[in-house]
């Protein structure tokens, strides 16, 4: 029988190298067939081009050729150096060939018989100098700018994707984006085995770039938009995150670093690999709770990343001393890792691009991002990244931590987007002011999968950590701070007076209970002293009536002695 490979032949592929693109065309570029990557000005479709090439040449051994119509040699080089590529090093050891070719139009005589029989001779040198598998013609507009007649020039245009085709080569062709056409001349998309539109696009002041494949024959691919980014760490583009919620539930509890927040949860702390939600209003101790969270995990040996918005990772490990924290010594163990940027330095997939690069090369088992709510962008947008931000932390089972700015409070904002909805857990952070002053609050409001407490814990922070108490329930509600204090000193006091009162009613008790019993005592010395005379009394009338009976005898007995 024969295989399902068999059955079902694939197209053969060639890998790009480009972080997420391979992944979004399932493999990469056709393979002996031209490609087309077109767009405006600035939207990255040289430097595509040339990674393309590059990757090809160092990861793959597939030799190329780069073949420019507008840079030279020498401007090339030096603007693909900043991103770490050494062309000149690529083309001393013969593995890229790189030819300019200058093309003006006021030297072109075009006649009937014009074609581009030179151009082949010219690349087919290059390829085989070096033996070329891939090829990158950059940009063709140039080239064809000397023709006027349509249709010499779509003849000529299939003349040459022609004979890429013929020479097996893997080609990259760039293009200006034309209006109302992916191209300037409408054609090169029509012949092209793939079409990957650019875009540069600004919204709000904010630059976003996206790549779209808009076709691809004999494969599937990826359909929608996804950002890409261009640093000076070469191309990366993010796929969209998988649509299927079948992503397994790692096991185990992991620590909150605060003893008394574990203390709240029943298993003794978060799930591993939930998502969690620290909101609250400013001031409330967010980045602190984090912190802690950070530490107890770089403690266990495990490595965490913070994306943070508003603050830089030295002033976080600075503020965190205050509590006690030090987190700068797992920076430079290498167990902690900041990424700081403005949130109006990227659009919003352009921060989940960066969020996506980042983790893949770190590999962290905790994230934390600081403050979520310090992104800005249309709501939709806003849904949608924040839901592709936590569908890729669970997809790779990483715990992830959200703060977010709150701004009174409120459970249910109009700008909460969601995100409590998607948390698996939620603690929410007060800040409760009474007799001029504020003190901090924290419950639990929900917690998948675990019991937890439902009662308000103040929270105090010091020199020596984040410590919870109870906080105390009175007649007039719940008081925290100086009222506190203040209303458990009262009691104490009254407290005070109500066990010397009972003292008090004690000792009159046990006087009243001594003067009871000495009375007692009197009564029954009475009373044993009138039973005693009785007694007496009883004896001696019973000695009288003993003797006068006694003399009654003697003399009834004298009589009859004397008759």
């Amino acid at each position: 029988m024969a295989s399902e490979a068999e059955q079902h032949p694939t197209l053969p592929k060639v890998k790009t190298g480009i972080t997420g693109f391979d992944e979004i065309t399932f493999g990469g570029l056709p393979a002996g067939r031209p490609s087309l990557v077109c767009g405006a000005a600035g939207c990255g479709k040289t430097l595509f081009a040339t990674t393309f090439l590059v990757n090809g040449a160092t990861l793959f051994d597939e030799p190329g050729v780069f073949m420019s119509f507008e840079e030279r040699a020498e401007d090339l080089v030096a603007n693909v150096a900043s991103l770490g590529y050494d062309l000149d090093r690529l083309v001393a050891e013969g593995r890229i060939a790189i030819d300019h070719v200058r093309v003006e139009r006021s030297e072109i005589e075009e006649t009937g018989e014009y074609d581009l029989d030179g151009l082949f001779i010219r690349l087919g040198y290059a390829v085989d100098r070096v033996k070329a598998k891939r090829v990158v013609l950059d940009t063709i507009e140039t080239l064809f700018s000397g023709f006027s007649d349509a249709s010499i020039l779509r003849a000529e245009l299939r003349r040459l994707f022609g004979w890429i085709k013929d020479r097996g080569l893997t080609a990259v062709i760039t293009g200006e984006r034309g209006e109302g056409q992916l191209t300037r001349q409408g054609l090169e998309e029509y012949v092209s085995d793939c079409v990957v539109l650019l875009d540069n696009r600004v919204e709000e002041q904010v630059t976003t770039r996206r790549l779209r494949v808009v076709k691809y024959r004999g494969s599937a691919h990826g359909t929608n938009e996804y950002p890409f980014l261009i640093d000076a760490e070469g191309i990366s583009v993010l796929p969209v995150t998988s649509a299927d919620l079948d992503y397994a539930a790692p096991g185990g509890i992991i620590s909150s670093g605060i003893a008394g927040l574990d203390e709240m949860l029943e298993p003794g702390g978060f799930h591993r690999g939930s998502s969690i939600l620290i909101s609250g209003e400013a001031g409330t101790g967010k980045t602190m709770i984090s912190s802690s969270m950070i530490d107890a995990a770089c403690r266990r040996g495990e490595r965490c990343m913070s994306f943070v918005f508003e603050e830089s990772g030295d002033q976080i490990c600075r503020n965190a001393s205050s509590i006690g924290l030090d987190l700068a010594q797992h920076v430079r163990a290498g167990l902690l890792r900041f990424e700081a940027a403005r949130p109006s330095l990227f659009g919003l997939e352009m921060h989940l691009a960066r969020m996506h690069r980042d983790i893949d090369r770190f590999d962290p088992s905790l994230v934390v991002v600081d403050p979520l709510s310090a992104l800005r962008g249309p709501a939709t947008e806003m849904q949608a990244t924040i839901l592709r931000m936590v569908d890729l932390l669970k997809s790779r089972g990483i715990t992830a931590l959200f703060t977010s700015l709150r701004i009174d409070g409120a459970v249910d904002l109009a700008d909460d987007f969601g995100v409590s909805s998607l948390m698996d857990s939620w603690v929410k952070l007060q800040s409760v002011e009474a007799n001029g002053e504020r003190s901090r609050t924290l419950y639990v409001i929900k917690a998948r999968g675990m019991r937890h407490s439902h009662q308000i814990r103040e929270f105090l922070m010091s020199d020596a950590g984040i410590r919870l108490i109870d906080a105390y329930v009175g007649p007039s509600g719940v008081l925290t701070g100086t009222a506190r204090l203040v209303q458990e000193a009262e009691e104490r006091a009254a407290a005070l007076r109500r066990r010397q009162e009972n003292e008090r009613r004690q000792r009159e008790a046990t006087r009243r209970r001594l003067s009871i019993e000495r009375q007692l005592a009197e009564l029954q010395a009475g009373l044993e002293a009138a039973e005693e005379e009785e007694r007496l009394l009883l004896g001696e009338d019973e000695a009288r009536e003993s003797r006068i009976a006694s003399d009654r005898r003697e003399i009834a007995k004298r009589r009859g002695a004397a008759g």
